[in-house]
């Protein structure tokens, strides 16, 4: 298992809106065949401290990474 990204790690403020919603479109891909849904899950208008929210819940982009890893070790069905 990977290390959990740290919500304040300097290079989190290095991704743009465009990145973060690829992010969220591998989200729901992944997600969708294990019952993982966020049909509002979007990039947030907000920044904290120069790092983007993703508005589910305003959770720092670290917090979408850290899923994701986590969604990549569950093999695809």
């Amino acid at each position: 298992m990977n290390t959990p990204i740290d919500p304040h790690d300097p290079y989190l403020r290095t991704y743009t809106e465009p990145e973060v919603t690829a992010l969220l479109c591998e989200l729901h891909e992944r997600g969708r065949p294990l019952g993982l849904r966020w049909g509002s899950v979007a990039v947030s208008e907000r920044a904290i401290d120069g790092r983007l929210l993703v508005d589910f819940g305003d959770a720092p982009v670290s917090t979408l990474l850290n899923l994701l890893n986590l969604l990549r070790e569950v093999p695809r069905q």
